[in-house]
């Protein structure tokens, strides 16, 4: 019997991968090459299934023979194992990031004689309009939750951009761009302390309790399925810390932040500016332990933030309590800093490097911004954080407004800097 290889995600299936099976079947027996959450991740958003529950689907549908993974969004590994005499695939991919990978599966079946066989498009089926549906019904805490695990087990790098109420959630929700051909997007939510004061017109010394937070949390995943996570300051004393922890997982929160400073609460970008002291090692790791233990899941992650450099204690001052964290159960390591170069970040990424035991990395290059994602992503960081970003550009676009305003006596100058009134109304799900 002649051999068929079809590459699918089969993440939303609808009925145009049952076509393209069922023809497939007609030349011969059906093997599908499942690709991993790390080779669609490479190209596009993360699937909302995980592979294994993808695999059970397609292992369950009639025709299909085989089911193996493929790792790549390249086919070409695969193919010149199984050597089929068929691939079968949509027409869809003569365009778009895509391409080059049809190119490459043509001249791969060629050195063995086979042939791509492309079945047309069926009218009708929208794989965004079905995204954009799940999106609108939602997600459960459980799956928003373990999703920033799956999405660093399939990318090198997360990307991460700070929300403070609803609508800057949506944003980090829907916005897409393009870079170099392929769709990237932000994988989920920062919710800053500093901007989550700032939008109540608070001050950053924690002046905005647990209970007012939980308020702007709630407002963000009501709208948003993107994982998120916390910025827990201090993390305050350890016996409060457990029930933030137990909160914070409850509620379907990835992550949480604590710094290792005691005592009021100053803004870290202040650095030795005002007056700020370190916690002792001894302390920080006891309210890490304490907060492990008080998890009910190993899916929720406490991330332990150092604040050497801030505080000019030094390189090896930060390496050594990198150390201790990480044996005290630290699920990450943020290391920050606030001086405009990156040297002193990418010094101490150099040096982690060499660490036997390592979490993944955090930078949070509000400062050094020049810094690209690819440098940070050499570098061994795993999530980048852009932590501030959305109000700091709010802020100046209104107070602009404010004023033309004011110096008009009317609304009409400003109008050219503004969305439309229907904008507004649509950018909102159901504001119709």
């Amino acid at each position: 019997m002649k051999k068929v290889y079809v590459g699918m995600s089969a993440d939303l299936l609808h009925p145009g991968h049952l076509n393209i099976i069922n023809e497939a079947r007609k030349l011969g027996e059906v093997t599908v090459g499942l690709l991993t959450d790390k080779a669609i991740a490479s190209y596009k958003r993360l699937p909302a299934l995980t592979f294994e529950q993808r695999e059970l689907i397609i292992k369950n549908i009639k025709g299909v023979e085989n089911v193996i993974p493929q790792e790549t969004l390249d086919y070409v590994p695969n193919l010149e194992k199984l050597k089929p005499d068929f691939v079968v695939h949509g027409d869809d991919w003569k365009d778009g990031v895509q391409k080059q990978t049809r190119q490459r599966v043509i001249e791969t079946l060629r050195k063995w004689g086979g042939e791509l066989v492309e079945i047309g498009y069926t009218k009708g089926i929208s794989s965004t309009q079905l995204n954009q549906s799940i999106k609108e019904i939602g997600t459960t805490p459980d799956i928003r939750m373990k999703k920033l695990k799956r999405l660093m087990d399939a990318k090198p790098l997360i990307r991460i951009l700070e929300a403070h109420n609803g609508l800057t959630g949506l944003i980090i929700e829907n916005v897409v761009s393009k870079r170099n051909n392929v769709n990237v997007e932000f994988d989920g939510m920062w919710l800053s302390s500093l901007t989550d004061s700032s939008a109540k017109g608070k001050p950053d010394t924690e002046a905005v309790d647990l209970t007012a937070r939980l308020h702007t949390l709630n407002d963000i995943m009501e709208v948003t399925t993107k994982p998120v996570i916390y910025d827990g300051d201090t993390g305050g004393r350890t016996e409060h810390f457990i029930f933030t922890v137990r909160t914070l997982e409850r509620l379907g929160v990835s992550a949480v932040i604590i710094e290792d400073k005691t005592g009021s609460k100053k803004n870290s970008l202040f650095g030795t500016d005002v007056e700020q002291t370190q916690e002792s090692i001894g302390n920080f790791c006891f309210k890490i332990s304490s907060g492990k233990k008080a998890r009910v899941t190993d899916d929720f992650m406490i991330i332990a933030r150092i604040e050497s450099l801030i505080l000019k204690a030094g390189l090896q001052d930060a390496l050594k309590r990198a150390e201790a964290y990480i044996e005290a159960g630290a699920d990450g390591i943020m290391i920050h800093s606030k001086e405009k170069s990156p040297d002193e970040v990418l010094e101490f990424c150099n040096e982690y490097k060499k660490f036997e035991k390592k979490v993944p990395l955090v930078a949070v290059p509000s400062s050094y911004s020049s810094i690209t994602e690819t440098e940070l992503e050499n570098a061994g960081v795993s999530i980048v954080i852009y932590a501030n970003h959305l109000i700091r550009s709010a802020y100046p676009a209104m107070m602009e407004t404010a004023r033309s305003i004011l110096e008009n006596g009317r609304s009409f100058e400003a109008d050219k800097n503004m969305m439309s009134i229907n904008e507004i109304l649509n950018l909102i799900p159901g504001g119709k």
